[in-house]
């Protein structure tokens, strides 16, 4: 076990959860004209709060065939149903989707700051400043 395991807390999760969300939403603007294609989301507030639970109890998967601590982010993505569905049964909602980008991109952003903070400060206090 390194000293620096769990330095950055429950943050890091949450970039990786913000990435996969960044990801699957970038996945149903690509495939807006896709028919039959059905919109996906991640249920962030239910994987976040599975993270912290597992963060809280400090297991670590120290085997591949161990259960996996960190939550498992496909049991978390879920299919949005759209108000407007269309004729060729596609359920993305553009402006949604594009919408829902630009606010995730801005928090996966924040999160990113928030650790790149960390880090100098981890920098400053290795250095003794």
């Amino acid at each position: 076990m390194s000293v620096f395991d769990g330095i950055f807390g429950v943050h890091e999760r949450a970039l990786e959860l913000r990435q996969t969300r960044l990801e699957l939403l970038a996945s149903n603007i690509a495939n807006a004209d896709t028919p039959n294609f059905k919109a996906k989301d991640l249920d962030f507030k239910k994987a976040m709060g599975e993270s912290l639970r597992n963060f809280d109890v400090g297991l670590d998967r120290t085997h591949s065939s161990h259960m996996n601590t960190g939550g498992n982010t496909a049991q978390h993505t879920v299919y949005r149903t759209s108000l407007n569905p269309a004729a060729d049964g596609n359920s993305v909602d553009r402006h949604y989707e594009q919408a829902e980008f630009g606010k995730e991109a801005m928090r996966y952003t924040a999160t990113m700051q928030f650790l790149e903070g960390r880090v100098s400060s981890v920098r400053r206090a290795l250095r003794g400043e």
